[in-house]
């Protein structure tokens, strides 16, 4: 890895973890397609698990009187199950898929709520959440859309919102580490290095977004949720399209 893509990687994990501070998600999405470039994709969906579950820590951490731990308890519980099941089958990740996976996420946010009403304070849906999210995080590298669709029509305050988001992401992150943590063992030095560097700019690019969420209304931050994780899911989408042409 050259010195100058190195610093390319660290300046997209901090305005990506920007991002993530502000929303709750997208900012992964985006780092996930730049490792993609870089890396094979089991690799990259490691290495991008590594990067996140320190910003997602640190979000959850910096919001940590926020977090709804019942809420947690449950999804978990789901995300074992995934994890379990894609374990069990020996899954394989593949760069077509993933990105059409993931290029279709969004779609679940625009659904009216009165067809598809979900509430993650509802332990049921909780423990769907857990499930659903944590198969497209272990299968396709990502799950903020998915975990989004269960919160963004709750009346939870957005700051319970996002840090109780962060929480479910660094596990699902975690096991996300450790089934794919045989890929991310064939990363060079020089690899490390940068994924290693990269943490702090993480920590700052979070800290960075939680400013800018303290000053955004609920209602702008419902609204440029689903616009900015759309733009992210068309341009998987046109991704997937143009590989497989």
């Amino acid at each position: 890895m050259s010195m100058v893509i190195a610093g390319a990687m660290l300046m997209a994990v901090f305005f990506t973890a920007m991002l993530s501070g502000i929303f709750g998600m997208a900012g992964g999405l985006i780092l996930l397609w730049l490792l993609f470039l870089l890396m094979p994709v089991a690799t990259a969906i490691a290495v991008q698990g590594i990067i996140q579950i320190v910003a997602n820590g640190s979000r959850a951490w910096f919001s940590r009187h926020y977090i709804d731990w019942k809420i947690l308890a449950i999804t978990t519980s789901g995300l074992v199950v995934a994890a379990l099941a894609l374990v069990l089958i020996n899954y394989k990740p593949n760069l077509v898929a993933a990105s059409i996976a993931i290029g279709l996420l969004p779609i679940l946010i625009w659904i009216p709520n009165h067809w598809l009403a979900l509430d993650a304070s509802k332990p049921h849906h909780a423990f769907a959440a857990g499930i659903i999210s944590g198969a497209l995080n272990l299968g396709a590298g990502a799950s903020g859309p998915t975990v989004d669709m269960f919160f963004i029509r709750t009346m939870m305050d957005r700051r319970t919102v996002i840090a109780t988001k962060a929480a479910i992401q660094v596990l699902s992150h975690a096991f996300k580490i450790a089934f794919y943590w045989s890929a991310a063992s064939s990363l060079g030095q020089t690899e490390w290095l940068a994924v290693l560097i990269a943490v702090p700019f993480s920590i700052f690019g979070t800290s960075a977004g939680k400013f800018l969420l303290e000053r955004m209304t609920d209602v702008h931050f419902r609204r440029w949720t689903r616009y900015v994780v759309t733009a992210i899911g068309l341009f998987y989408l046109g991704r997937a399209i143009l590989v497989l042409l």
